[in-house]
Formats: C-alpha cells, structure tokens, sequence
C-alpha cells in the first residue's frame, strides 16, 4: 500500500443527472423515473467497509429530501457528508441569488437527513469557473470550510485550465476565507491531463491510472479520486437515441469499473477530504497555479 494519502469522494445522485441527458429529463421529471441509487450507495458501502476506507460523498440535496434515511446510514458508517447542490444546475448558468437559495435548500435537506452540515461544497458537472468567481464567496459566507468544484483542464463541457492544481485558500474581503481542493492532474507537454475520475477513471487501463496516482503521491500530492453510484451498476438503465459519444460517457466501462475502484483501494491509502484538510491546515500552503 502508498505511504501518501489520497482522497476518496462520492457524487452522490441519481443516474438521470448527468450532464448528457440534461436536456432528456426534466426536474419535474425525476420522481417518475427509475430510481437506483439506495442499491448502488449500498455497493459502495459495502466495498468500503471491506476495505476499512471512508470517504466524502458530496451529497445532491434532492437524494438527501427523497432518501433521508440513505443519508444517514452513509453518515452512520463513519463517512463524511457534502454538498452537490439541490437540483444539479450548472453554476455557471445561475445567477448569485439562485445559487445561494439553491445551496441552502439543499444544506437544509442533507442537515434534515443526517444532522450534520456539510464543511464541503462540489459543483454540478464541475461548473464552477472563472465565469462564476462570485461562488466561492457565497460558499464562505455560507459557512462551507471548502469547496472541491475546480477543474483544471480544458473540456467542452466544464473546466478552468488555469485554475490552480493543488489544496490553497482563497481569502475575502470580508475577512472570511476558503480551501479550494481541485480535481488531481497531471502535466504532460505544458497541459493539464485529467485523471482519477469518472470517465477518465472507468475508460483508463488500470495500469495508467495506477501509474498517474503513484507520480502524484512521489511528488507528495494525493490524487482525489471520485465516482458516482450508478457507475456501479452492472444493469444500469437503457437510454435510446444516445449518439455514440453520449454512449460512450454515459455506459462505457462501467462493467469493470467495480474490480478497477476495488483495485485502487488495496494499492493506495484513502481519506475524506476534511481530514486531509486539517492536516494539511498546520503546513503553510501558498497559491499554486500550476
């Protein structure tokens, strides 16, 4: 097992949200469709208290309204609890007010279901960037200790390629502050490479993701890795009329992502991302751009 600690999240939402079928499902349709995610959560409780790991599940505040008790239980096995929104809105495509009544809408719900408020915000879709800086200070006046929504690629979908690429702390005029801990990269050519992660971690061998961990943690940064709970169903929902790449980020590998993230478990040593803040907290930690 690595000596150098990696952080181990969970989006936690139904299968529908995702930013490929935004336009196939509407908000007042989600009560009506197919529901997966208590079997799916509990496929990753179980693998995670088999390997004795806990995590930080960013938590949709419309899961935590619906399934209070799922919530809870998550919270029970010892996990920490944070934010993903309420209604998976893109940041970017909100204004101030909105994102502020839909963050609290959805603290309120997750407090509801489990008695903890959450220290950790995680935009929908990565969505928060330099076209939205005003979130991170609506976090922070909203009491988050930090937000994890930074993504430091180039995308078509979501990124901030000159976003930073490790934990720091944005601090406010108002003398509040908050921990920005970005999606782990690495750099090849002058770029940002993703990895670690949803798409990229189900599509990518194991060896590669393996190998990208293992340069991060040599260079004392922990890689974050994060996944969604319908990506381990083996039965997950058939979508008709899906173009080939909308297939491919929605369905594509996700047979074998199980075995990878079971994996990357025995390889590597995990934690949430607030307790790797505090210990971090105690280190002087500047600004890193690159």
């Amino acid at each position: 097992m690595s000596k150098h600690v990696n952080l181990l999240t969970v989006d936690l939402e139904e299968w529908y949200v995702v930013e490929v079928l935004q336009s196939r499902f509407e908000f007042n349709d989600w009560p009506h469709l197919r529901s997966t995610v208590i079997e799916n959560v509990r496929r990753l409780l179980h693998l995670f208290d088999r390997k004795n790991v806990t995590a930080t599940w960013f938590v949709l505040g419309w899961v935590a309204h619906r399934h209070p008790h799922l919530i809870a239980e998550i919270a029970d096995h010892g996990h920490e609890i944070g934010c993903h929104s309420f209604q998976h809105r893109r940041v970017d495509k909100l204004d101030q007010a909105t994102f502020r009544e839909d963050t609290e809408r959805a603290v309120d719900a997750i407090i509801k279901a489990c008695g903890l408020k959450p220290l950790g915000y995680r935009a929908p879709s990565w969505s928060l960037n330099a076209g939205c800086r005003w979130a991170f200070s609506t976090l922070a006046e909203l009491g988050f200790t930090y937000d994890s929504s930074i993504f430091p690629i180039k995308h078509d979908l979501y990124g901030m390629p000159d976003g930073p690429r490790h934990l720091f702390k944005m601090y406010f005029e108002d003398g509040r502050s908050l921990w920005e801990m970005p999606s782990s990269t690495f750099r090849l050519f002058g770029l940002n490479l993703p990895m670690a992660g949803g798409g990229y971690l189900r599509h990518s061998p194991y060896w590669y993701t393996k190998a990208m961990v293992s340069r991060l943690n040599r260079i004392k940064q922990p890689a974050m890795v994060y996944i969604h709970p319908w990506e381990m169903d083996p039965n997950p929902p058939e979508i008709e009329g899906l173009t080939p790449v909308q297939r491919f980020r929605t369905y594509g590998s996700t047979a074998l992502f199980s075995h990878k993230l079971e994996r990357l478990l025995d390889d590597f040593e995990f934690t949430t991302i607030a307790d790797y803040i505090q210990t971090q907290a105690r280190r002087p930690i500047g600004f890193e751009s690159r």
